[in-house]
Parts: C-alpha cells; sequence; structure tokens
C-alpha cells in the first residue's frame, strides 16, 4: 500500500501548496483518514520530498519569468524585482534556524492547526470584504520594502502551523496594496527559495531515511504527482483569481478547520504533536 499512500499525498500536496487552504491542515487530514502506518520521521521526511516537486512545478511554470534573472545587472526592474523575492525570505529564514525546531515540539498540533484554518479564514473574509483600491498591479511594481514586509508576514505560517504560507503571503500582498493577481503571483515566487532552501536541506539531512525506509519508486511516485498537480493547481489559481475572491477559500478553511475539531472531539484524531 506504499505506493497508494505516496500518490495521495502527492496529490493532496500538490493541490494545497499554493492554495491558500495549508497543505499542512490537509496532509494531517489525509494521514489520519487513511490510517497511514509510517512513522512520523518518515511522515515528515515524505512531505519534504513531495514539497520539492510542488516547488518544481513553480519553476517550469513560469520559466520565462525565472529566465530574466540574467539581466539584474541591465534591467533595473528585475533586478528590484529579485532582490525583493530574496530580501523576503530573510525573515522566514532567520525565525526558522532561531525557533523551527521549538515550534515543531509544542505547536505542530493538529488542534492548533485547526484553529489556524478558522482564524485565517476569517480574516481572509474580512480582508476581503474591504472596500479599497489596490495601488499595485505589476509584479514589477512591489519594490523591495513592500516585498521584505511580505515576507515578513509570510512568517505568520511558520510561527502558526495551519495558517498557510501562501494565504498569510497573498494576504499581507493585498493589505500592503497588491491586487488579487500580483499577490497570488508573488507569492508563487517566493515559495520558490522559502520552501525549494527548507526541502533541499531537509532532503540532504534525511537521505537515509527518505531512499532507506521509503523507497525510490515511493520517492517518485509522490513527488512526481505533486508536480503534476501543483502545476495544474498553479494555471487554475491564477484563472480563478482574476475574476473571483478569496470568499470561497475563507468559508472552505473554516469547515476544514471545524471538521478536524470534531474528529479531535470524538477520538477518531490524536492530539498529539506530529514533530
Amino acid at each position: 500500500m506504499d505506493w497508494f499512500y505516496a500518490l495521495i499525498y502527492g496529490i493532496v500536496e500538490g493541490i494545497t501548496e499554493f492554495l491558500p487552504i495549508s497543505s499542512t491542515g490537509h496532509l494531517i487530514l489525509t494521514g489520519n483518514l487513511m490510517g497511514v502506518p509510517w512513522s512520523k520521521e518518515v511522515k515528515d521526511a515524505f512531505e519534504v520530498v513531495i514539497q520539492g516537486g510542488a516547488i518544481l512545478s513553480v519553476l517550469v511554470f513560469y520559466w520565462r519569468d525565472f529566465l530574466k534573472i540574467r539581466h539584474v545587472n541591465t534591467d533595473p526592474q528585475q533586478r528590484t524585482l529579485w532582490l525583493g523575492v530574496l530580501v523576503a525570505c530573510i525573515p522566514a529564514v532567520i525565525l526558522g534556524l532561531l525557533f523551527g525546531d521549538a515550534i515543531k515540539a509544542n505547536l505542530f498540533r493538529p488542534s492548533v492547526v485547526a484553529w489556524a484554518l478558522i482564524v485565517g479564514g476569517v480574516l481572509m473574509w474580512l480582508i476581503e470584504s474591504r472596500r479599497v483600491t489596490p495601488s499595485v498591479s505589476a509584479i514589477e511594481g512591489i519594490g523591495v520594502r513592500r516585498s521584505f514586509m511580505i515576507g515578513a508576514l509570510q512568517c505568520l505560517a511558520l510561527l502558526w502551523p495551519g495558517f498557510s504560507r501562501s494565504a498569510s503571503s497573498i494576504l499581507g500582498g493585498m493589505v500592503l496594496g497588491l491586487d488579487r493577481a500580483t499577490a497570488t503571483r508573488f507569492s508563487f515566487y517566493l515559495g520558490v527559495p522559502t520552501l525549494g532552501g527548507a526541502a533541499l536541506l531537509n532532503l540532504i539531512q534525511e537521505r537515509e531515511l527518505i531512499f532507506g525506509e521509503i523507497g525510490l519508486l515511493n520517492v517518485v511516485i509522490g513527488a512526481g504527482v505533486s508536480f503534476v498537480t501543483a502545476y495544474l493547481a498553479i494555471g487554475w489559481l491564477l484563472k480563478f483569481v482574476s475574476t473571483n475572491t478569496f470568499k470561497g477559500f475563507a468559508v472552505y478553511r473554516v469547515i476544514v478547520g471545524i471538521l478536524i475539531l470534531i474528529l479531535l472531539a470524538t477520538g477518531v484524531m490524536s492530539n498529539g504533536s506530529l514533530a
């Protein structure tokens, strides 16, 4: 059954990684509902691998944009854009190095994730209910200062597991004046160094566990499916936000959060540490 678990995990990770609904929350539900027999260490390592597949999908989807990095020395707009992406990663890197282990040990629990989903959903609804005209409608116009602030707001997902990195960076961008489509696109860009760096580091550290206990075939299945589904999810989300608000995602987050709390209250799900 390991290949089946790898397949389902890949689908869930790919769909939820870049949508503002928390991949963490959905992977928790997936593992519990399927009764995956893997140890916590194996689950954690496997999720890192398939996250890498989702990150690769962004590079492929936006390959023309990422190739423009070579023009940073001659194009001021490209220099400002990619410097902003780099600067936006700094807060998450610092907090991750300083408090990452403590956060996993103390906050990485289903109940914490459930409330993060619910609170994040309410905030998303409130932000979308404002009547504010965005001041930035092109990703090249974000600027380094605003990029850093989005990166700082992105850390809410690190400090509160289940809030969603995509949700915090997209909502942060909207609060800071970006229109919905630009905030979403910048969130994709920001995910490459932020998540990609973490995935690479964990892959190196846990390589024996990943390839020894999980197996190469399951790694290929999970990462490959994650790549394909994430690629499709990116394209769908960009089309969706061009004509719709995030209120539907807000409602969905609240429902999933309540579902986790119900599973905890009925004893179907344990509230033990997931780290």
